[in-house]
């Protein structure tokens, strides 16, 4: 029986630039869905969450071009806590599917991998 839950995953980028922020949400995303065998019918809703230094491009609308158009999608600003992991772009993507909670794996890539570095294959 398919179950709602949630699935996090987190990256990082070098330089603020436009392209590297699509390129790299887009990457996180993707790992994400095929990490859990989530299919776009399955998305609920994800909402994305950016660092203070981002200001090139919008990690939401970078989604939106993997074909997710019919997902709500949200983007916020993370607090900007001293000493917080720099140029760091978040996600919750909330899903329907039949694997157990134990089984979900959340996906953290590049700088972010020390964020839940007991997560991190």
């Amino acid at each position: 029986m398919a179950m709602l839950r949630a699935i996090r995953g987190a990256t990082t980028v070098e330089v603020d630039t436009a392209d590297l922020i699509t390129r790299r949400t887009q990457e996180l995303v993707a790992q994400m869905l095929d990490a859990n065998n989530v299919a776009i019918d399955d998305l609920v809703s994800l909402i994305f969450t950016s660092t203070p230094d981002l200001h090139s491009g919008f990690p939401a609308t970078a989604a939106r071009a993997l074909g997710l158009d019919e997902v709500p999608l949200l983007g916020a600003i993370e607090a900007d806590v001293d000493g917080a992991l720099a140029r760091c772009i978040r996600v919750m993507m909330h899903c329907y599917t039949d694997a157990p909670r134990a089984e979900i794996r959340h996906v953290y890539l590049e700088g972010a991998r020390v964020l839940r570095s007991d997560l991190v294959d």
